[in-house]
């Protein structure tokens, strides 16, 4: 199981250090400096996570129901995430708004695995 899920361990360990590092850590990117780049870099983190997970279990992935309760591992990974920043950092704050913008980005992923999974199953059988 781990073998399989490499990837999105390496991702959620990438998010784990971006997520409890001192933001001043980071040098600032001017050519993208405008309000809320934060919340945007939250939709792609866990978009990206999210995708990682559904690609690495493509094949199992027999329904809805096994691809929404996948959906739940990086929102509560999320929700864990905020919790850290909260309660084991001194300059990062938790916010219920960066939540919303990871189930966003979550969501967008699985969005777009249902309507790319029917072509992927087509262009299988060519």
């Amino acid at each position: 199981m781990l073998k399989k899920n490499i990837l999105s361990i390496l991702v959620a360990f990438v998010i784990l250090f971006l997520s409890l590092t001192s933001s001043e850590s980071f040098g600032e990117v001017n050519f993208l400096n405008f309000d809320k780049l934060d919340k945007l870099v939250h939709f792609l983190m866990y978009a990206g996570f999210t995708s990682v997970i559904i690609f690495e279990n493509r094949k199992s992935i027999k329904g809805n129901r096994y691809l929404f309760t996948l959906a739940l591992i990086p929102f509560f990974y999320g929700i864990i995430m905020e919790i850290l920043q909260l309660t084991v950092t001194a300059s990062r704050s938790g916010d219920i708004y960066d939540i919303f913008f990871n189930s966003a980005g979550i969501l967008a992923s699985v969005i777009l695995w249902i309507i790319i999974k029917p072509h992927l199953a087509m262009s299988d059988r060519d």
